[in-house]
């Protein structure tokens, strides 16, 4: 618990230097006629789909597209309404600028409600959300233990920010705790410590030891960043992910999760505490200096929501599709790695993954060859993503079609 009060004491620090200086920023919505965005030829305010808007009204709280917004006003918006006609089609600029809309304030409480968070801060992509996380909170000389099949957009957050690294192997607690106890004991002072791992690994479909790891790190006085993006929408009651499901929610530093994968919209976010989502908004490089979602696509988030957190049949039926075709494989020969809708087929050789891979697309299946550097040398394969509407007559043409195409 030291550790922890050192890292927040840290943040507030920096904060309470940018209040001295009139410098503290927050997320505000547009307010009067818009002489701040970029959105120079008036398209984003909607100008092209209706001629008789104004050029100032722009994104303000009385125009068209700029109402205050609520999830339980949305819930029922239609795409093309979202499109054309209620809210823009760009974000026109920051969200420090005029970008933040509040669609995004009824996005990040409904967030909040799902993930039981304190606080949660809607981000560009997982790459971004990810990249500018690590980043922003970690700084040069602190110590990192990374999983070494962490994904490309964690070894880049952690290149920008130059710590001191650790790479464990995967999974492996021995490794990790034997990381963790060398630096607890010579750390410097001042220096923070951290573990990053995936809940649920992107290429070899297998679960991280959460509960393990958690423990692990608060023993040693580390943090713990989880990549929830494959897991997001699939595990637990509602959907919410591995680490909910696990009731290990308050004992993470922060988790991120993807749009873009099982929730089917554009964009990504971070959960934490309202201290971290504070320190984000005023030194996040990757929030500060994009331009913002468009707001439409917050009508989508509010429309996707309740449906994802409604839907335990559908992560049931991913579940037992996942299962079936793990075992119809192992029947017909065909060794898998994980235990998840993540099905990877390791083949090893980079020409044989591809000739598998072809042999099935000239099939009808749009199924494609991972090599290095995706997967490490040596282990190329089949990904192959089971969905909750597969239907098992057709898992089952498949596995037939893939132990063939390995046999040549």
């Amino acid at each position: 618990m030291t550790q922890q009060k050192s890292l927040f004491a840290r943040w507030t620090e920096a904060l309470d230097g940018l209040k001295s200086q009139g410098r503290f920023r927050s997320l505000k919505p547009p307010r009067g006629l818009d002489f701040t965005s970029n959105d120079y030829l008036g398209y984003g305010n909607g100008r092209l789909a209706n001629p008789e808007c104004q050029r100032g009204g722009g994104d303000s709280p009385t125009a068209s597209n700029g109402e205050s917004v609520s999830a339980s006003t949305h819930a029922n918006a239609t795409p093309s309404l979202a499109l054309g006609v209620r809210h823009s089609t760009s974000g026109i600029a920051s969200r420090l600028l005029r970008g933040h809309h509040p669609i995004w304030d009824a996005v990040e409480s409904a967030l909040c409600d799902w993930h039981n968070a304190e606080s949660c801060l809607v981000m560009n992509s997982g790459f971004t959300a990810n990249e500018g996380l690590i980043s922003t909170v970690i700084e040069p000389g602190d110590w990192v233990a990374s999983d070494e099949l962490n994904h490309a957009c964690i070894a880049e957050g952690l290149r920008i920010c130059r710590p001191r690294k650790f790479s464990f192997q995967h999974n492996n607690l021995a490794h990790l705790e034997e990381g963790l106890r060398k630096e607890a004991a010579q750390r410097p002072a001042g220096r923070e410590m951290f573990v990053i791992t995936e809940s649920l690994f992107s290429m070899d479909g297998d679960r991280s030891p959460l509960a393990a790891i958690v423990e692990l790190a608060e023993q040693y006085g580390a943090h713990l960043i989880v990549d929830e993006a494959h897991s997001t929408g699939c595990f637990g009651r509602g959907g919410s992910g591995i680490v909910d499901e696990l009731g290990l929610r308050s004992r993470v530093l922060a988790t991120v999760h993807t749009g873009g994968k099982a929730l089917g919209v554009s964009g990504a976010y971070i959960c934490g505490s309202a201290l971290l989502r504070d320190y984000l908004v005023n030194k996040c490089r990757h929030l500060i200096f994009t331009t913002a979602l468009p707001p439409a696509i917050g009508e989508w988030w509010l429309d996707m929501l309740p449906k994802v957190r409604a839907d335990d049949a559908g992560r049931d039926a991913l579940r037992t599709n996942a299962t079936r075709f793990h075992a119809m494989l192992a029947e017909r020969g065909v060794p898998t790695i994980g235990d998840s809708y993540i099905v990877p087929v390791v083949l090893g050789d980079d020409v044989n993954a591809v000739r598998v891979a072809t042999a099935l697309q000239e099939r009808g299946y749009d199924i494609r060859a991972i090599r290095p550097p995706s997967v490490p040398q040596g282990t190329a394969r089949l990904r192959i993503s089971i969905h909750a509407d597969h239907e098992p007559a057709l898992l089952d043409q498949l596995a037939d079609h893939v132990a063939e195409a390995i046999r040549g």
